[in-house]
C-alpha cells in the first residue's frame, strides 16, 4: 500500500466533498470536550482537521487525543468548504493515523530568544514565518532561473574551489589542495561565466559563494548564494536595463505566486507594486552630494570625501529618496575590482552600477562592463598587486576574438530579505553561516 498522501493541503479546494488522505506534522491542536481540531500542516499549506467523537472510532479519538505537536499523521476524511475555515476548507476526519510521536517539542506558542532559534535551526524552519520566506527564496530562484532561461542565457556552472581571488581579495577562505598548494573557496563565479559568455553569447552562474570577511552585520552571510549573467555585445546601459528588467519580473512574480506568503509575513506591498522599468539612476558623485545635503537623517551616514566607498547607513539614506530601486553608476575605479571597464571620457571612474533596494535593504546587485582590452586588463591587474600568471587564462579571452561584455551579480539572500521585508539576512537562507555560527 503506498504510503503517499491522495491530496496535499495546496490542492484541497479540488477535492471538495471527497474523501481524502491527508499526511503531515501537528501544527497546533485544540480540545473542545467531544471536538478536536488538529492544525495540520503537509508543507503545502495548513488546514484544520476537525475529529467529533460521534463520528470516529474511540481508537481513532484516543489517537487523535495523543497527537502532540508536530507529531507525523496521516488523516483521512472528507473535504468541506467552510468560510470561517483557516485556507476556506475543513477536513472532517474519519480516521488518524500517528506515524511519528513528537515529546516535548523545544520551539512552543511563546516567545524565544534569536539565540536558541539559530542553534534550533533545524526545527525553525517549520514555522509558518520562516516557512513563508523559504517558500518566497525558492520562488525567487525559480524565478530568476526561468527568466534568464526564456531570455536565451545558458546555466554556465563554474567552479567553487579556485586557485586564485577573483577581485583581488585576502578575504578568503583557503584549504590544501594535493600537492598544488592552496585552493580557495569562489568568492564570485564572474571570471569563469565570462569564458562561457565567449562561447554562448548569454549565459548566467547559479551558486554559493564564500566571504570570509568578519562582519556581523544583518546584511552579511560568510556563505551566500548568488546568480551572475554576462552578456557578449552589452556596454553599461545595456546592463543596467537588463539588470531592471530581471529584477521586475522577480517581483513580479511572488506578488502574483506568493501573495499568501507575504500575508503570512504581514508584509506591506505598496513599495514592492512599484518596482517597474525604469528604475531612477544617479551618479556616484551625485550621491556623495546627497548624502552631504541629507545628513543626520540616518544615524551613521556622515558625510564622505571622493573616493570612499558607502557603508550600510549611506545606502539606506540614498535609498530612501526613491519609491523603488535605484542604481548607484560610476564609482571610483580604486574601490571597485580590477576588471571594470573606466569610463572613456572620465577614466578615473569605472562603467558600474550598484543596485541599491529601498526600504533600507542596501545592495542587491553590483554589476559592471567589463575591460575587454588585453593591454588594459593586464596593466589593472598590475595596478591591484595581482600575479599575470593567475590571470594568463583570463587574459587569453582577451586575446582570442575579444569583444565588450557586461555582467552582474544578485545576491538572492539579500533579494529575499528585501521582498520579505526580513529585517536579518540570517533568516533567508535555511542554515545561515556567519562569523559566529556554523551551528546547525
Amino acid at each position: 500500500m503506498s504510503l503517499l498522501p491522495t491530496a496535499t493541503v495546496a490542492t484541497i479546494a479540488r477535492h471538495v466533498g471527497q474523501r481524502v488522505t491527508l499526511a503531515g506534522w501537528v501544527y497546533h491542536k485544540t480540545e473542545k470536550g467531544k471536538l478536536i481540531f488538529i492544525l495540520l500542516r503537509d508543507g503545502s499549506g495548513t488546514i484544520q482537521c476537525v475529529t467529533f467523537k460521534k463520528n470516529v472510532s474511540e481508537a481513532t479519538f484516543a489517537t487523535a487525543q495523543a497527537l502532540t505537536q508536530e507529531s507525523s499523521c496521516r488523516i483521512t476524511g472528507t473535504v468541506r468548504a467552510d468560510e470561517r475555515a483557516p485556507g476556506g476548507y475543513e477536513l472532517d476526519v474519519e480516521e488518524v493515523e500517528l506515524i511519528g510521536a513528537s515529546h516535548d517539542y523545544p520551539i512552543t506558542p511563546k516567545e524565544h530568544g534569536v539565540e536558541f532559534l539559530m542553534a534550533h535551526r533545524h526545527l525553525w524552519v517549520r514555522s509558518s514565518k520562516q516557512h513563508a520566506i523559504l517558500r518566497i527564496r525558492a520562488e525567487v530562484i525559480a524565478a530568476a532561473q526561468e527568466w534568464l532561461n526564456e531570455q536565451g542565457f545558458v546555466r554556465f556552472d563554474t567552479p567553487i574551489l579556485t586557485a586564485t581571488a577573483a577581485e583581488g581579495t585576502t578575504n578568503l577562505f583557503a584549504t590544501d589542495y594535493f600537492d598544488l598548494g592552496k585552493a580557495y573557496l569562489a568568492q564570485t563565479g564572474q571570471l569563469y561565466v565570462e569564458a562561457g559568455m565567449m562561447a554562448f553569447g548569454r549565459v548566467y552562474c547559479f551558486g554559493p559563494t564564500f566571504r570570509a570577511e568578519k562582519s556581523k552585520t544583518r546584511r552579511h552571510l560568510t556563505e551566500f548564494w548568488m546568480i551572475e549573467p554576462e552578456v557578449a555585445f552589452a556596454d553599461h546601459e545595456d546592463n543596467m536595463r537588463l539588470q531592471e528588467q530581471f529584477v521586475s519580473a522577480i517581483v513580479a512574480r511572488v506578488l502574483d505566486r506568493r501573495r499568501e506568503d507575504l500575508k503570512v509575513l504581514e508584509r506591506d506591498t505598496t513599495m514592492l507594486e512599484q518596482v517597474v522599468p525604469p528604475f531612477p539612476r544617479i551618479t556616484y558623485d551625485q550621491a556623495i552630494e546627497l548624502i552631504a545635503n541629507h545628513q543626520g537623517e540616518v544615524e551613521g551616514a556622515d558625510p564622505l570625501p571622493w573616493g570612499e566607498d558607502f557603508g550600510a547607513p549611506h545606502e539606506t539614506l540614498i535609498a530612501s529618496k526613491f519609491d523603488r530601486p535605484v542604481f548607484v553608476e560610476r564609482f571610483p575605479s580604486a574601490v571597485k575590482a580590477f576588471y571594470m571597464q573606466p569610463d572613456p571620457n572620465r577614466p578615473e571612474v569605472a562603467l558600474c552600477a550598484d543596485l541599491l533596494a529601498p526600504e533600507g535593504y542596501g545592495e542587491i546587485i553590483g554589476g559592471s562592463q567589463r575591460i575587454h582590452d588585453p593591454v588594459l586588463l593586464e596593466q589593472r591587474i598590475r595596478e591591484h598587486g595581482l600575479r599575470i600568471e593567475d590571470y594568463e587564462w583570463y587574459l587569453d579571452l582577451r586575446r582570442y576574438g575579444t569583444v565588450p561584455h557586461s555582467g552582474f551579480g544578485m545576491g538572492i539572500e539579500r533579494v529575499v530579505a528585501w521582498i520579505t521585508g526580513t529585517r536579518h539576512i540570517r533568516e533567508t537562507i535555511p542554515f545561515p553561516r556567519q562569523l559566529y555560527r556554523i551551528y546547525p
